[in-house]
């Protein structure tokens, strides 16, 4: 039984990937830095004990990615992929974006991503195993005032390929870049809430909706599935299709 990482696993998209993992035959360690998120996904993964481990990890530490890989391989033996998801967005006008705003997103999503691959690369090479990383269409457009998160998901497409010519070919490596994915009600339960979505919300989309969290799951399972092993340095874009379509005003 393959053992799959997935950093910010107990929210969203992460949270998803896991249940999907696990109906999958996947045996799932989950990295969550959020105290309140982590104990109300620990509660969910009661029944999975045996397939599902539920780590504390802060990605930002070197120290706390070093022994989250420790207590994944003492407890399954082994890492085959990980799915670095774990982000954060703060958006403020520029004049009022600091240093620290910039360091904590930079951090969190490229450095963590960095850190997680860095530390897996050996297990994951022992097993031929695969690195899937969450991009964004915001690495290749923008709304305003998302300067830090835009950064850092281009730095991730970037370091995507880059990882997949260093690691390969005994690991692959890709990223997946979202669109409008709606993960309102998949948040900890201070922060969920069901957003209204209007019918041009949806039609706005050629694909003829707004995405969901399981769009990016099923993506995820195909990436890191072994027959599937010709495919490495790419980036595949989810958005239903709205990046493709030209808006004029």
């Amino acid at each position: 039984m393959q053992t799959v990482i997935v950093t910010g696993g107990a929210q969203g998209i992460g949270r998803v990937t896991t249940q999907y993992l696990l109906t999958h035959g996947y045996r799932v360690a989950v990295w969550e830095s959020d105290a309140e998120a982590l104990e109300e996904f620990s509660e969910t993964m009661k029944s999975s004990n045996s397939k599902a481990l539920v780590l504390n990890c802060d990605i930002t530490s070197e120290t706390a990615v070093k022994n989250a890989v420790k207590a994944t391989i003492e407890r399954f033996g082994q890492i085959n992929h990980l799915i670095n998801n774990a982000a954060i967005m703060i958006e403020k006008p520029l004049d009022r974006f600091s240093l620290d705003d910039w360091n904590k997103v930079i951090g969190t999503n490229l450095t963590g991503t960095f850190l997680c691959s860095k530390y897996t690369a050996p297990h994951l090479s022992e097993q031929q195993g695969s690195i899937v990383n969450l991009c964004s269409t915001r690495a290749f457009q923008s709304e305003p005032n998302t300067f830090a998160y835009s950064a850092s998901k281009g730095g991730i497409f970037a370091l995507t390929h880059s990882l997949a010519i260093s690691l390969g070919p005994d690991v692959r490596v890709n990223c997946i870049s979202p669109g409008w994915i709606d993960v309102s009600v998949l948040k900890k339960k201070g922060k969920a809430k069901n957003e209204t979505l209007r019918p041009e919300d949806h039609a706005q989309h050629p694909a003829g909706r707004v995405g969901q969290a399981d769009d990016i799951a099923r993506m995820i399972l195909f990436l890191i599935n072994d027959s599937n092993s010709f495919i490495t340095g790419q980036n595949f874009t989810v958005d239903g299709g709205i990046s493709r379509k030209m808006i004029y005003v």
